[in-house]
């Protein structure tokens, strides 16, 4: 049986369908004071799969999901998996700074105290943040479905091999493994030093597939259709940086693609205004830019 939360309606009914399960609604609403009312209608299975992201409104998202988790235990539920396809809470996993509280932590604990049994989430900003927790817990990648995607959305009509962008060394694991589904390069965007107060941001040498060790010269980006690849945007500052950059290059054309689109402060506007053909995000979060499903990654993970 699988439940989705006000944030992932539409996820949910994807992978009940995917899976050939029954979906349970939950009615939610709230009362004037701001606090929520929530109410699970249906006959509930052993075993229930909650689906419920908790991005913006975080606080909403978040309290709502617990709610879920809790009030199916108490109800007799006897197994849980909470699937958070983005996790909110999750870039602070240390102190900083002294006195900080370690968000991610809290968010951990909160969920498994709830009682959920599992928890899978898609591309977490800090993999780390797993251990917090002492349930079973799984970080899946959003990657074979951004890829799947664009090769038979553009790549296959077009016969084009694009290059794969990583916006900075750390997302460069995510420009490898797409690469290497679609057949093609990628590289990453390094910055250089030149003195104390001057740091130039470059093309690094484009690193072949798999099967070649030889590297490419970043001249071979002229005339290249560009994707930048990152797990998530907020303000679209990392990325127009990268799209400068690449059409300072002569790349042809520059599309954007992330698993968490999450473009706050009209961050869409300025990755368009800066040159990009299109942006393309999942459905872990709803936006404009959601045009990629994790609904099959999803349930084959429940599958296995």
């Amino acid at each position: 049986m699988i439940i989705g939360g006000s944030a992932s309606q539409d996820l949910a009914a994807h992978v009940a369908r995917e899976l050939g399960e029954e979906l349970c609604y939950v009615e939610t609403k709230k009362f004037p004071d701001g606090e929520r009312y929530l109410r699970i209608d249906g006959n509930l299975s052993d075993e229930v799969t909650v689906i419920q992201s908790t991005g913006y409104p975080q606080d909403e998202n978040l309290m709502e999901l617990l709610f879920i988790i809790a009030n199916l235990k108490d109800l007799g539920v006897k197994k849980v998996k909470a699937v958070v396809p983005y996790m909110g809470y999750a870039r602070q996993e240390k102190r900083f700074n002294p006195g900080e509280t370690i968000s991610a932590k809290i968010i951990c604990n909160l969920i498994e105290a709830a009682g959920a049994d599992e928890f899978i989430t898609f591309n977490i900003h800090e993999e780390c943040v797993l251990k917090f927790f002492n349930i079973p817990a799984r970080n899946l990648s959003a990657m074979p479905a951004i890829a799947e995607y664009l090769d038979k959305k553009f790549f296959k009509k077009t016969n084009e091999k694009p290059l794969i962008i990583a916006p900075d060394k750390g997302a460069y694991g995510f420009a490898q493994e797409m690469a290497e589904i679609i057949g093609c390069d990628c590289t990453y965007l390094t910055k250089v030093r030149l003195g104390p107060d001057k740091v130039e941001t470059k093309i690094v040498d484009v690193r072949c597939d798999s099967e070649s060790e030889n590297t490419v010269n970043v001249d071979s980006v002229k005339g290249m259709h560009a994707v930048i690849i990152d797990d998530i945007i907020a303000t679209g500052g990392t990325i127009v940086n990268a799209i400068n950059i690449l059409k300072q290059y002569g790349a042809s054309s520059v599309d954007v693609c992330c698993v968490h689109p999450i473009l706050t402060n009209n961050g869409a506007t300025r990755i368009y205004a800066a040159g990009a053909n299109k942006i393309i995000g999942t459905n872990s979060l709803s936006s404009d830019t959601s045009r990629v499903s994790i609904a099959k990654s999803i349930a084959d993970a429940l599958r296995d």
